[in-house]
């Protein structure tokens, strides 16, 4: 096992915290940003939306791969190379001068952050011991990441109408190097563990390989549809090799993922609730966005500032969440923020043709805010609770997994079901219809996620395992039954 200092806990969380923004921060970003983009480097329609998904298809395909080899290489050396990869991208990207220059930037990005984003989660939960230093560090954490998501777009929109659409990818350098900075001052290193356990090969083909067919098969549905039999093949496909990487980790002798991890009722809840949490936030960005410039007609940097307030509800909804998590468990703000949220996007369901930014957007954005807020620092908590720091690096990574999935196939789905909803139609009328019915849906998926919290999250904490030299198989959680 690894013997490492804790190093200077806030430096190592203000390290984390901005790598965690950049890369949260450009997953919307580039989204205002595309007819821009396709103006400067002759995209054609079609594949414009990978300059979208081929990030989100790198990073939710590696994360597993990158948690593991935190643990096997050293949780700083991977997040140093992950922001450094990150970076030479994000500069590859602002100077790109063909479609498939961009395209190439944002793969590289989506591996970079695919590597360093579960080290930055693992570097905190092994800093910080587990209980309140832990919970206010991960509060931290969250609500960075989500004010990330949040201001991509505001930054997307005044980024491309003052600056021009090349800052989307340029703005990231000083942050990379902010981050890098801070790893000297304070980020520990690992020493070499006394027995080096080899990287599952086969489990990260099989994981890699079946997480991104399924992104890929999903986010696809925005071109092919749902019915198209390259969909169909695409997720069967990607079936077959989650299934193959599952009986491939049961007979591993160092897997990949340990599936006994599961077995934990914080660990296997936690990620259904991120599952669920990110599938109901990246829906209300997308619809409420769609709304803003379709309907209300605002300009992309208008769009942007509008998100302002939603941005605010999610950083006090974190703040509020840490303390109450810290003074109990996150459970006690998982259930009220989920029923918070979803009661925010169903007031969102009602917008109108004839509406405006006060009257349909402003308070649902800051109630739904609020809820997202007190759902998404407490999921984090419970995602890492009870797990043993030879594990951090997979946990995150899982985690972070989870986020992304839920994310890309809800969008992917509830795009359609309002598309559908809205048929040929342009006229506002419509296009609200179709919305709503999209933000109706979200509203469920987060009383869903009420549910599992109350169902699957035991009401007592967990105790992380003290380190032992014994094998990984042999850790036990609370909740986990043995």
């Amino acid at each position: 096992m690894y013997r490492n200092s804790r190093g200077r806990p806030g430096t190592v969380l203000a390290a984390a915290a901005v790598a965690q923004f950049v890369f949260a921060l450009d997953m919307s970003v580039v989204n205002v940003a595309l007819p821009a983009i396709r103006t400067a480097l002759g995209f054609a329609p079609l594949d414009l939306s990978w300059v979208v998904h081929v990030y989100a298809l790198a990073f939710g395909g590696f994360l597993l791969l990158g948690g593991r080899a935190c643990d096997l290489y050293g949780r700083r050396r991977m997040f140093v190379l992950g922001l450094t990869v990150f970076g030479l991208c994000s500069l590859a990207g602002g100077l790109a001068q063909t479609p498939w220059h961009l395209i190439a930037a944002r793969a590289g990005q989506g591996l970079g952050a695919a590597a360093a984003a579960p080290a930055a989660l693992a570097l905190l939960t092994t800093t910080f011991a587990e209980g309140p230093r832990r919970v206010r560090a991960l509060g931290v954490w969250s609500a960075v990441n989500a004010a990330g998501g949040a201001l991509g777009v505001l930054a997307g929109g005044l980024l491309t109408e003052y600056a021009g659409w090349r800052w989307i990818m340029l703005i990231n350098l000083p942050l990379v190097a902010t981050a890098l900075a801070l790893v000297p001052a304070g980020v520990p290193a690992e020493a070499s563990p006394a027995r080096r356990e080899r990287l599952d090969a086969l489990g990260a083909v099989l994981a890699t390989g079946g997480v991104g067919l399924l992104v890929l098969g999903v986010v696809r549905t925005e071109a092919l549809g749902w019915g198209s039999p390259v969909t169909w093949t695409t997720l069967a496909a990607a079936a077959v090799l989650l299934a193959g990487f599952v009986v491939a980790e049961s007979r591993a002798t160092a897997p990949l993922l340990r599936l006994g991890l599961l077995r934990s009722r914080w660990v296997a809840g936690a990620n259904v609730l991120v599952f669920l949490a990110a599938a109901g936030q990246f829906t209300a960005f997308y619809f409420v966005s769609l709304y803003m410039q379709q309907v209300l007609g605002l300009g992309a940097a208008a769009t942007g500032t509008a998100f302002l307030p939603f941005s605010l509800g999610l950083v006090a909804g974190t703040v509020v969440a840490t303390r109450v998590t810290a003074a109990r468990t996150p459970r006690a703000s998982l259930v009220p923020g989920a029923l918070l949220a979803a009661a925010g996007l169903a007031w969102f369901a009602l917008i109108s043709p004839e509406g405006s930014f006060l009257t349909d957007v402003l308070g649902p954005s800051l109630v739904t805010s609020v809820g997202a807020g007190l759902v998404l620092a407490p999921v984090t908590a419970a995602a890492t609770t009870g797990v043993a720091p030879r594990e951090a690096g997979t946990a995150s990574g899982l985690m972070n997994s989870s986020r992304q999935l839920g994310g890309s196939i809800g969008l992917a789905a509830l795009a359609t079901v309002a598309a559908h909803h809205t048929g040929t139609a342009t006229d506002p009328a419509a296009l609200s219809a179709g919305y709503a019915l999209g933000l109706t849906i979200a509203a469920a998926v987060f009383v869903l996620a009420a549910v599992v919290a109350i169902v699957v999250l035991p009401r007592r904490r967990a105790v992380t395992p003290a380190p032992r030299s014994t094998a990984p198989a042999e850790t036990q959680l609370e909740g986990t039954p043995s």
